[in-house]
């Protein structure tokens, strides 16, 4: 079988502990949902993530790339061939003046306080954001008046044959939760943002205020992949939910949040089929109601 070959040559170039076979990917998604993975690798830098998609495209095995997994859900069957997990691994991050410069799998919340501790202005709105830099870069992730295309100034790519390349901000193609990363051709290795000169505590006062309203308003305490849909235009997600009297509606262990409408969580071991019914029925009831059509804004992969 293909996937004993590859595992074997994966062996060859990284440590056995960074390999897991059949993998849940629950253990990987802030959904705590998701069947296994039949390879797992966690790379430590760019010249393995470079062998990995070769053995890859020579064994003829697909391969998916993730990140921290925080706006993931994971098909109930799991993921054929193998997950290429850009997370704690594959995480360093310096700053020289006003520029931070990391790797794709730190977490965006890390970046936040290491731009606080060096007095720089700009990523306040994402100290709170779940998941890695590189997610957040892909998906535009924003909160409070604030998105990543207001920070980023380069990043580094891979493409899948193996060519490494610099794609400056204006070549990213960002819009609303867009950049044309999503296309999924390019794998995202490190990421250049350019911040502001600013003073520490009003930075500090600033990203503290975002968290208490996160903590007021958001199910931080229950998993979920933060939130479901995306905005439609001039309205909110959350608030159409809430008027359709979905707050609270439940599908098998999958419910709209009673604290933020926007948000679906897993309150008892809901299954990816849970969510996907529960997805399905909110954007029938909004669509009945309101005429408006939902866009998750959660990622779904697997089978």
């Amino acid at each position: 079988m293909e996937l004993d070959l590859l595992y074997h040559k994966l062996k060859s170039f990284i440590s056995e502990e960074r390999i897991r076979i059949n993998e849940p990917m629950k253990n990987h998604t802030s959904f705590r949902i998701g069947g296994p993975a039949d390879i797992l690798v966690l790379p430590q830098d760019a010249e393995e993530i470079k062998k990995i998609v070769a053995c890859c495209r020579s064994e003829g095995v697909p391969f998916f790339v993730m990140g921290n997994g925080t706006n993931l859900l994971v098909k109930d069957r799991g993921i054929r061939g193998v997950v290429i997990k850009l997370a704690q691994n594959f995480n360093d991050i310096e700053v020289n003046k006003n520029i931070i410069m990391c790797k794709s799998g730190i977490a965006v919340s890390t970046a936040a306080r290491v731009a606080l501790e060096n007095s720089l202005s700009g990523l306040e709105f994402a100290s709170g954001i779940p998941g890695s830099v590189g997610g957040a870069v892909v998906m535009n992730a924003g909160a409070y008046g604030g998105e990543m295309a207001d920070v980023v100034k380069k990043v580094r790519v891979m493409d899948f044959e193996g060519n490494i390349y610099e794609m400056s901000k204006e070549e990213l193609g960002y819009s609303y939760r867009r950049s044309v990363l999503q296309k999924g051709d390019r794998i995202l290795l490190n990421v250049e943002m350019e911040l502001l000169p600013g003073v520490y505590d009003e930075i500090k006062a600033r990203m503290d205020d975002y968290l208490t309203r996160r903590k007021q308003k958001q199910p931080l305490n229950l998993p979920s992949a933060g939130s479901a849909f995306k905005r439609p235009p001039g309205g909110f997600a959350g608030y159409l939910i809430e008027k359709a009297g979905l707050k609270g509606y439940r599908i098998g262990g999958a419910m709209v949040s009673d604290l933020h409408a926007g948000f679906i969580v897993n309150i008892d071991n809901a299954t990816c089929e849970d969510v996907l019914k529960l997805i399905n029925h909110i954007k029938k009831e909004v669509m009945d109601k309101f005429n408006v059509e939902l866009e998750p804004e959660i990622k779904i992969y697997g089978e």
